[in-house]
């Protein structure tokens, strides 16, 4: 695009959903944002935001964490971004655009990104109150705020967002209802018999499914709102919330506004660069552009690839769109769904490969061609191959057809690697991006691991359904150019983590030494082991004590030169050489009296104290030889260990619940107390948080744990690998609805089954995302005993529970054991001279000694008003 000599070039961008935010980076990526000046007119009242993961906000996701807009990245390129007012009109022939606030916007290229709006039937009643389209985090919004008055809620639609928005009904509480005019669910993506097997799963979750009729009708009462609904067949659903999903239209009414070629069934007519066939100033991508192959795509990875294109044809570099990938994965109300390529076998003389189990809520169906070739496939209920098998498509598979949908058991299913698939092999259909440039990202750009080769070529940054196989490929890539992946703990061990739980639970082995000489690295056998597999090692042993007749406490014998210096004192190491000392306090309740006890060895002490995030009470400054009297006095009042120190249960935080809170349906200080008293001093490879909360208030935040539970009217729903810290991530739903009983038992097995596999010092968020299969995987190990270990995972838990003694009795009954709590061994009776303390806010904090570098020290002059330093 030319542009006129010493005025600096303006680019207009109407609408910021995903697709345009994405076209701003490419201009930016080009460096476009610092040659033009760039504005956003955007009509909702925030920046782009995840569609595709709308729902998730009712899984506890705010709109802000939905977010796809970093306001430094704005800032940085300058581009001047308007929420809330829409593009009103466009004159083309002055090329100028007016907002809906009246600023009229002078444009070189105009950007038309204006997406879709729902179709809502034109029904009697559609506009009824109670009537909701689903579509923007406005519209969840109101649906929430209405469902708290409802009991009944239906769905129009029964695709993609139709299935989405049943289970957001449900998740809120209400009987939910689909109803889809086609003969099965998801007509689009599945085939009749895919379609049959998502029905049986969709409703052992409770859903009642309508198909092959129509909505006539929205039945009101007398002041408007909805009461039921009239079905094509004659029936009538009785409902008070109704929301329409019945597929998008493209919003290319102010392309029509302004004269714009649009397509007989509704999109703006574009060429291969994405420049409208009526003006080449103009530009349309996304949903509400008719592309050059004559379809809209509805998917984001198409649009991607359009705001790709028109952002390199303005910078004046070869670019194409001519089609896309149409492939898609998703999880619709917990079940994975997949379709690729020819899914329905509209090819000439093509054949089907079908795995049906009803039972298992299973279907598998590969379409080939008579040569071989594979042409596209469905897969419902188990969609763990797909990655792979949708690279392979147009090309002949290494194997047979058969072979690739038979699950294991049914005929040895075949394992494809990476170097199975071509170069042209497309594995992140998001982005583009072949198994040649991921290669290319290892061989030619040195990239190591999966995050460098995500930065390097956008793969795996966009659905995430390719990871999995991203990393086989960068293994591959990197085993092929004899670089040795060394998966060992350290240099000790040539095992993982993993492999040495399975060896020291297998073998019996007790001891460290035992291990390392058995089973260490040639080199290392004989040695003394290293600061890494030492405490790993200590933290295996510990785990599976009960089972394998060791020693659960930590300071016995061999085990306490395994232990990091934090359990070696069983207390916090602070920065001046004190300790600090955590009393466990069971879900955050606690009595008046054991209060004040905590507050007299404070006061006695002299201790700095400090209420936690965990709801607890810290409590600083204990020089170690002062640890074992603390520790007397709180376990003569009835205090424990709070294992602050080690890698084990933390806490499990709570609201007040039903017995306090009008919102609380459930006990949740109860459920809190029972959990942390059941897994208290329970090892893992990293520490694990909990939180109770007693409703969808989420009070206790226990969406942000690595195990959290939400009390529904219904029971308790559970969600695994959370995490609050440095990495913030929200966790996932794992089960729903659960008894007492049946939450207890999932917990269970998900944290033995975690402490079994996880790598050193991972978290449950990071080993959630790594685990092959991800939480697919996790919940058909745990809740559906896919692997047939839930009983041996019951029984460890069973072991550790009654097993279980407080560390801090433990010790200060054993005068051996306390021999260790001196500063000096050849002094015991002398303290630290180099602890020390000074006042601050009517308690201490400690005294650390600055090295003298020629800086005046602060007086009294320096302090701001109203400083609290005392």
């Amino acid at each position: 695009m030319t542009a006129t000599p010493g005025i600096t070039p303006t680019i207009v961008l109407v609408g910021h959903g995903m697709v345009g935010q994405r076209f701003l980076e490419a201009l930016a990526e080009r460096g476009l944002t610092h040659t033009h000046r760039v504005v956003v007119l955007c009509e909702e009242p925030r920046p782009a935001y995840d569609r595709v993961q709308l729902t998730s906000y009712f899984s506890g996701r705010t709109p802000e964490d939905l977010s796809m807009t970093d306001p430094a990245f704005v800032e940085e390129h300058g581009i001047e971004l308007r929420v809330g007012d829409p593009a009103e009109t466009v004159d083309r022939e002055a090329r100028e655009v007016t907002a809906r606030s009246g600023l009229v916007v002078a444009y070189d290229v105009l950007v038309l990104a204006t997406g879709s709006y729902p179709f809502v039937p034109p029904v009697p009643g559609k506009d009824a109150e109670g009537c909701f389209v689903y579509r923007t985090i406005e519209d969840l919004l109101a649906i929430e705020a209405y469902a708290k008055n409802a009991t009944t809620g239906a769905v129009v639609g029964g695709g993609l967002l139709g299935l989405e928005a049943a289970g957001a009904l449900r998740g809120l509480g209400l009987t939910s209802h689909i109803v889809e005019f086609a003969p099965r669910l998801m007509p689009v993506q599945v085939d009749e018999g895919g379609g049959a097997a998502l029905l049986r799963t969709v409703e052992e979750m409770g859903l009642s499914v309508h198909t092959g009729v129509g909505t006539q009708e929205i039945v009101v009462d007398p002041s408007g709102a909805v009461t039921g609904m009239k079905l094509s067949d004659g029936s009538e659903l009785a409902t008070d919330l109704v929301v329409f999903s019945a597929g998008v239209r493209p919003r290319d009414q102010l392309a029509r506004d302004s004269g714009l070629a649009v397509g007989e069934r509704g999109g703006i007519s574009v060429d291969e660069q994405c420049r409208t066939v009526t003006d080449p100033h103009v530009f349309a991508i996304g949903e509400c552009a008719l592309a050059a192959d004559g379809r809209v795509y509805g998917l984001v990875a198409p649009g991607y690839e359009q705001a790709e294109t028109a952002a390199a044809t303005i910078a004046a570099q070869d670019a194409s769109f001519t089609g896309a990938d149409l492939s898609t994965k998703l999880k619709l109300l917990g079940v994975d769904v997949a379709s690729f390529g020819d899914a329905h076998g509209a090819t000439a003389g093509c054949l089907g490969v079908v795995y049906s189990d009803s039972r298992a809520g299973l279907y598998k169906k590969l379409v080939v061609g008579r040569d071989g070739t594979l042409l596209g496939g469905i897969l419902v209920g188990d969609a763990e191959a797909y990655g792979t098998l949708r690279a392979f498509t147009g090309s002949v598979p290494p194997v047979s057809p058969e072979s690739l949908v038979l699950p294991a058991g049914a005929g040895a299913p075949a394992q494809l690697g990476p170097a199975a698939l071509p170069d042209d092999a497309v594995i992140c259909s998001c982005h583009n991006v072949t198994k040649g440039t991921v290669r290319g990202a290892v061989t030619e750009h040195s990239c190591t691991t999966v995050p460098e080769v995500k930065k390097c070529t956008r793969a795996g940054t966009g659905c995430g359904s390719c990871v999995k196989v991203l990393g086989q490929l960068v293994t591959a890539e990197l085993e092929a150019s004899g670089v040795e992946v060394d998966k060992g703990l350290c240099g000790c061990f040539a095992q993982t983590r993993e492999e040495l739980y399975e060896i020291v639970g297998a073998l019996r082995i007790t001891s460290f030494r035992e291990l390392l000489d058995r089973h260490g690295r040639e080199g290392a056998r004989g040695g003394e082991g290293c600061e890494v597999c030492k405490p790993a090692v200590g933290s295996i042993i510990a785990s599976l004590a009960p089972a394998i007749g060791a020693s659960g406490y930590v300071l016995e014998g061999e085990q306490a030169a395994l232990q990091d210096t934090n359990d070696h004192f069983l207390a916090n190491l602070q920065r001046n050489g004190s300790y600090s000392v955590v009393p466990r306090i069971p879900g955050g309740e606690i009595a008046p009296e054991k209060l004040i006890v905590i507050g007299e060895i404070a006061r006695d002490f002299g201790l700095y104290t400090k209420i936690t995030g965990g709801q607890r009470i810290d409590m600083f400054g204990a020089r170690v030889e002062q640890l074992p009297l603390i520790w007397a006095r709180l376990v003569d009042a009835g205090f424990e260990s709070g294992h602050a120190y080690g890698k084990s249960l933390r806490t499990v935080k709570s609201c007040v619940g039903q017995t306090w809170c009008r919102y609380g349906v459930q006990d949740s200080v109860r459920m809190a107390i029972d959990l942390e008293l059941r897994y208290r001093g329970l090892r893992s490879p990293h520490k694990l948080k909990s939180a109770v909360s007693g409703c969808a208030r989420e009070c206790a935040e226990a969406q942000s744990k690595d195990f959290g539970v939400i009390a529904t009217s219904n029971g308790w729903n559970l969600y695994v690998g959370g995490n609050g810290g440095a990495t913030p991530r929200h966790a996932d739903l794992l089960a729903q609805d659960l008894s007492d009983a049946e939450l207890v038992r999932l917990i269970d097995r998900f944290l033995m089954f975690y402490i079994r596999t996880a790598d050193r010092l991972e978290r449950t968020s990071t080993w959630l995302e790594r685990i092959p299969g991800g939480l697919d995987h996790v919940r058909d190990v745990v809740v559906h005993d896919s692997l047939g270990i839930c009983d041996e995972l019951e029984s460890l838990m069973r072991a550790h529970v009654s097993h279980y003694r407080d560390e801090w009795a433990e010790t200060i009954n054993d005068p051996e054991k306390l021999a260790r709590f001196v500063s000096f061994v050849n002094a015991p009776d002398t303290p630290d001279p180099v602890v020390g303390f000074v006042p601050e806010r009517d308690q201490m904090k400690p005294d650390l000694p600055l090295l003298d570098i020629g800086l005046r020290r602060p007086s009294e002059d320096d302090l701001l008003e109203g400083s609290t330093r005392r």
